[in-house]
């Protein structure tokens, strides 16, 4: 009887084979949706790209227009934003521009005729009262100094001064400036000063073309006069003339509103210049939109385009492995798209619905919905990225108060990030959308107390209408992150965190059925997570996938050593050969059992894939044993495992730390030396045998896994006191 049912069980295990050979070669018709997915397909991938060209081309292309009429000097029921651009005579830049201006018109100076009049009757007196001047002068007379000082104190009563910036003006402008003369800009009324040269030289023309004055007298009169510090006074007068010339001259300024910028804000009083901007707008879109032509859908598909291939290459980049897998692209542009599509909803819902929403809702929380998604699913980093993208589209395509919007969709945005790198339970999905929602009341209420609307208590309902937004993202998350995970394959910590409670039935089923093939696998699962974390490696995922690696064992649990717990070795009675298939069997029964209980693909991977192609060495030494020592006589392949190889770091991890710790359970002596010589034995051989040849391990990452494996192993063996007998 025992005999037959050896017999039943070994075919059994030939059946299992077979079946896993035939799957594997159903695959591609199977699971053609996965390949193209993960595999290299440049055709799907330019039709993903051009798709999701499409798409943004129209979410571009197709803007909400809404314009409403305002009344002058009442105050506004809602936002206005410019749909388009347009420009419109704008009388308060005209006037600002004429006041910036004037602006470059410093003040203007002259000499006090105070200081004049004294200082030439002060001269004169000099004259009178000390004659030497007569025998330095020999050819002057009094009355030929008395006139030219005439004439040299109505040319200074004439004279102006003021900086380079203001003659600089009067020059563009052309207005005359005979006697107007350079100074430094900072000048004092208190201080008296000496007077620019060229105003001197000047003056000396002046005098010296009259060919009725001796030089030398006029060397003397300037001589004195130009070394004399005089007094300024401001000319009021001549910079009230001056500035209105300028302000003549500057044509009426004709102001370009580009397409997103803020019109009007909710409240405000409407002047004439809102209205010039509406009527303007109202006027650009009736001549210029038009959806359907051709310029408009090309513009709007090159921007598209530019858009889409500036992402690309970031990507490209900075996230070189995302762009290899074609599950992650289009996992991304899933959300971007699902992301897009609900921000045209909520917009047209705001927008349209008869009770005016968009008067209660200033500011929707759209950003973080796909924050949210994306930092879950594939990475903190590339939401980051990918919602800033959406933030910009946001900004320049939906009818929203620009500002106040991308303030605090950026700002919830950074902070869903912060708090949603690391989640390990769905609920904790509303516990973040609550902290964002915190961190969001102060600044609700300081962009009230901008907009000077706090008094109206529109911070309330502003705070009410974000958390229900956020409330609706949470919701949303948590419906659609089981959806995305099971379509796209990705394993997140929330999932593995639930594949990892022992009330699962296959778990259950291992610890009562296999209670030391459950141990073994929640020893390796630390071991493994211990060593992956080492070299920044997914260690939840390794703890976990872990403990589902040896599920195949269920079927026959007592031909493997850790649950015999009898002594009895039911091998005995097997050939090497027979208990090769027994041993290899755990494998394709493991994958088997794995996808009737619906586990996921990357667990199904370890299970396939931690053991490689390896051989399995102690039964294929007896079957050569058996064959007096030729081992040209047996079949190598006969006593290998299907493979494939590990694939992935996280996979030779488990392989490496699945073999240290059955290999440490029958060493003799458990020493730091000794575990470590039979790591890196075991490692040695693996590598020799080519199993770490697909999985991408460096050798640093390799040693300091070891290390890893050595100091969790001798953490798990440790010696205790042997305790005296009572």
């Amino acid at each position: 009887m025992l005999r037959k049912a050896q017999d039943e069980l070994l075919k059994k295990g030939k059946l299992m084979q077979e079946q896993h050979i035939d799957d594997s070669r159903s695959a591609p018709q199977k699971k053609r949706w996965q390949e193209i997915l993960g595999g290299n397909h440049t055709p799907q991938r330019l039709i993903l790209a051009l798709g999701f060209i499409i798409i943004l081309t129209c979410f571009l292309q197709f803007r909400e227009v809404r314009i409403e009429m305002l009344e002058i000097g009442t105050s506004a029921p809602r936002y206005v934003i410019a749909q388009t651009d347009f420009s419109f005579l704008d009388e308060e830049a005209t006037q600002t521009l004429k006041q910036e201006a004037v602006r470059d018109i410093g003040a203007i100076y002259k000499v006090d005729e105070e200081q004049v009049q004294k200082f030439r009757h002060d001269f004169e007196n000099s004259l009178i009262e000390h004659q030497q001047w007569r025998q330095d002068l020999p050819s002057s007379t009094f009355e030929e100094i008395y006139t030219m000082l005439d004439q040299i104190e109505e040319e200074l009563s004439e004279a102006r001064f003021t900086n380079s910036r203001t003659l600089n003006k009067m020059k563009l402008l052309k207005i005359p400036a005979p006697h107007f003369f350079q100074i430094q800009p900072s000048v004092s009324q208190t201080e008296p000063l000496i007077l620019p040269q060229p105003l001197w030289s000047e003056i000396q023309q002046t005098l010296s073309k009259q060919k009725k004055y001796h030089p030398e007298t006029i060397d003397y009169l300037l001589g004195t006069f130009s070394h004399q510090p005089w007094l300024l006074q401001q000319d009021f007068a001549l910079e009230r003339s001056i500035r209105g010339e300028v302000q003549s001259g500057i044509p009426n300024r004709y102001t370009h509103v580009y397409a997103g910028s803020q019109i009007i804000k909710k409240g405000d009083k409407v002047t004439s210049r809102h209205i010039a901007m509406v009527q303007a707008m109202k006027n650009a879109l009736d001549e210029a939109r038009n959806l359907w032509s051709p310029l408009t859908l090309l513009g709007s598909a090159i921007v598209a385009l530019c858009l889409t291939v500036a992402a690309l290459f970031y990507l490209y980049y900075f996230h070189r492995e995302l762009m290899k897998s074609l599950q992650k692209i289009v996992l991304l542009m899933t959300i971007v798209v699902m992301s897009l599509i609900l921000a045209k909803g909520i917009e047209f819902l705001l927008l349209n619905e008869s009770k005016d929403l968009i008067e209660i809702t200033h500011l929707p929380l759209i950003v973080p919905f796909s924050a949210l998604l994306i930092c879950v699913l594939i990475g903190s980093e590339v939401a980051i990225v990918t919602s800033l993208f959406l933030l910009f589209i946001y900004g320049i395509t939906l009818a929203v108060d620009y500002v106040p919007f991308l303030l605090t969709n950026f700002f919830a945005t950074f902070v869903t990030i912060l708090f949603a790198r690391k989640l390990h339970k769905r609920k904790e999905v509303f516990a973040v959308c609550g902290k964002i929602w915190l961190s969001l009341v102060p600044l609700v209420i300081a962009l009230n107390l901008i907009a000077n609307s706090l008094k109206n208590l529109n911070f309330a309902t502003d705070l009410l209408s974000s958390f229900i937004f956020l409330a609706a993202t949470a919701i949303l998350v948590v419906g659609l992150l089981p959806i995305l995970e099971s379509l796209f394959h990705v394993m997140t910590d929330m999932t593995l965190m639930e594949y990892m409670d022992p009330d699962h039935e296959l778990l259950r089923r291992l610890s009562l059925e296999a209670p030391g093939t459950y141990q073994h696998c929640l020893v390796v699962g630390n071991i493994a997570e211990a060593a992956s974390r080492s070299i920044g490696a997914n260690g939840l995922f390794c703890r976990v996938s872990t403990l589902y690696h040896d599920i195949g064992k269920l079927f026959n649990p007592h031909y493997f050593t850790e649950n015999q717990l009898g002594g009895f070795n039911i091998h005995q009675l097997l050939t090497p050969a027979e208990s090769t298939h027994v041993i290899i069997a755990h494998v394709s029964e493991g994958e088997a059992l794995a996808r009737k209980y619906h586990l996921p693909q990357s667990f199904i991977d370890i299970i396939r894939e931690h053991h490689g192609t390896t051989m399995v060495y102690y039964f294929y030494c007896k079957q050569v044993e058996q064959m007096g020592g030729d081992a040209t006589k047996v079949n190598e392949k006969v006593f290998r495992y299907p493979g494939p190889k590990p694939r992935s770091k996280e996979s030779a991890i488990i392989m490496i730390a699945d073999t240290a710790e059955a290999a440490s359970r029958s060493m003799d002596e458990v020493t730091e030396e000794a575990v470590a010589d039979m790591v890196d034995k075991l490692v040695a051989e693996k590598a020799e045998d080519g199993q770490f040849d697909e999985c991408q391990l460096t050798f640093e990452e390799l040693g300091r896994v070891k290390r890893s494996i050595v100091k969790a192993l001798m953490v798990t063996r440790h010696l205790r006191i042997k305790y005296p007998e009572r």
